[in-house]
């Protein structure tokens, strides 16, 4: 699905819910292919709004995996944790919110499309109201007297009728979002929509190319007398990376990672797994194909091969390879990836674990810490040295596991070959100099000077960093910044 079509069915579906149908705007928004972060939590916020809280809890965990520091994403997560009655979960969700604000009174979602301003406050006051479900009224008060200091005018009487039921022993109403607020596509780009004819009726041309099979826009080959009987063929310029193949048969995905293709396009693969898929763009779009739909293409330029138009192939594709559903392209094409846990012996434990976005892991029940801790570095694409692993949302020094942990103590928490622990890393603290001056006049934008050191908060995308400098937060391009080596900071 293009952009554009995605942007299309985002804007319909939004207006959809302007009407009050709910549940057409959910129809509309489930049928998008791939959908973003704020996507994936629109989706999030219906379902909650129709009480199927399992299906929103899956679509929050989506958009978590999309943009790790969507603060909101948790904070709806933690409540939906919360009406599910898993306070711990909802306690952890509710923290990883705090921390995500950055000690930020507040976050205003405005500029990204959604009209909801996220408080520190409401986030420390849902946190007092997990640990007074747990029975920790200490706890609890301690979270609602450091949300005083987070406070603002419109938040203090909320804050101060919880401390009031805190002092009684008494549980008091959970800050919940609005989920009919979802978040809306950028209206310039919904406003460009409507589809322009620049071109007016197309004209069939004559290729002056002799049984021409350049599939894409040949220059304008000159037209002069006395020239030479055999024009110049066009140039066929290589892809900047990957090797080009042909494709033979027609391909369907049957899931959001995989890619069409027909006959006769041209795909460049980045990598070919070991399980006969392979990781191809074509069009400036990347997905899975099978490899055996495929044949290797050489080009070179000026190529005075084929001359005649190859017909397409006249036989039945290959049966599709097997491939582990739900892998993403990386772990689809790494080529050294095993069957995950298929053939799990009878003494095996399946361990959750709670990071940004849940996941298991199995190992043998009674394993040392040494392979559980590399099995999960591994499936995090991190180092062991720097994952932290602990009994409770909570990291404290009784509940940390490490190499000098009591293995039995864990594995006597394991009941039906389950067990449960919680995950945080350890980031290291990266510096950035500014290679050119940056001024910008929106309010989430960072300024700096050519020459400025920044210290790097997160990675937005490709193009956009967040960073810190001279007391400022904000974005700015990537481009403008270059990584201050380790040994020079």
């Amino acid at each position: 699905m293009s952009f554009v079509d995605t942007l299309r069915q985002w804007d319909e579906a939004v207006t959809c819910v302007n009407r009050q149908d709910f549940s057409k705007a959910l129809e509309i928004f489930l049928a998008i292919q791939e959908p973003n972060s704020k996507i994936f939590f629109d989706i999030g916020c219906l379902h909650l709004l129709n009480q199927d809280f399992d299906a929103a809890e899956k679509a929050f965990d989506c958009s978590i995996r999309k943009d790790e520091h969507l603060a909101i994403a948790f904070f709806q997560r933690g409540i939906t944790f919360y009406k599910k009655k898993r306070y711990e979960e909802s306690l952890a969700d509710f923290q990883k919110t705090f921390k995500t604000l950055r000690g930020n009174q507040l976050i205003d979602y405005k500029a990204l499309g959604l009209r909801y301003i996220l408080y520190a406050c409401d986030v420390l006051h849902n946190m007092a109201l997990v640990e007074a479900q747990l029975g920790s009224w200490e706890k609890a008060q301690e979270y609602l007297m450091k949300a005083l200091d987070y406070k603002t005018e419109a938040r203090f009487n909320i804050i101060d009728k919880a401390l009031q039921s805190i002092l009684k022993q008494k549980l008091f109403k959970l800050v919940e979002f609005q989920s009919k607020e979802l978040f809306k596509p950028n209206k310039h780009y919904v406003a460009e929509l409507e589809k322009k004819d620049y071109l007016g009726k197309a004209k069939v041309v004559a290729s002056v190319v002799p049984q021409d099979e350049f599939s894409g826009f040949a220059p304008l080959q000159p037209q002069v007398e006395d020239g030479p009987t055999c024009p110049k063929e066009p140039v066929v310029l290589r892809a900047l990376e990957g090797d080009p193949h042909t494709v033979l048969f027609e391909f369907i995905p049957e899931t959001s990672d995989e890619l069409a293709v027909v006959p006769g396009n041209i795909v460049f693969v980045l990598q070919k797994g070991a399980d006969n898929w392979a990781y191809v763009v074509f069009n400036e779009r990347r997905g899975l194909v099978p490899y055996n739909y495929l044949e290797r293409l050489e080009i070179s330029l000026a190529s005075n091969k084929n001359k005649g138009i190859t017909p397409p192939p006249s036989r039945e594709p290959p049966t599709r390879p097997e491939r582990i559903q739900g892998l993403t392209p990386s772990e689809a094409t790494s080529g050294n990836h095993q069957r995950q846990e298929k053939q799990s012996t009878d003494n095996s434990c399946i361990v959750k674990v709670h990071f940004n976005f849940n996941f298991v892991v199995s190992v043998p029940s009674g394993s040392p810490y040494t392979m559980l801790i590399e099995k999960i570095g591994k499936k995090l694409n991190l180092p062991s040295s720097a994952v932290t692993l602990s009994l409770t949302s909570e990291a404290s020094e009784q509940s940390v596991i490490s190499a000098n942990t009591e293995m039995e103590k864990l594995w006597s928490r394991a009941s039906g070959g389950r067990v449960t622990l919680w995950c945080n890393t350890k980031e290291e603290e990266v510096h950035l100099v500014a290679l050119h001056s940056y001024e910008s006049s929106n309010p989430e934008d960072l300024s700096f000077q050519q020459g400025d050191k920044i210290k790097l908060l997160s990675k937005i995308n490709q193009d956009w960093l967040e960073g810190q400098c001279n007391g400022n937060t904000g974005i700015f391009p990537a481009s403008f910044v270059e990584e201050v080596p380790a040994n020079s900071q």
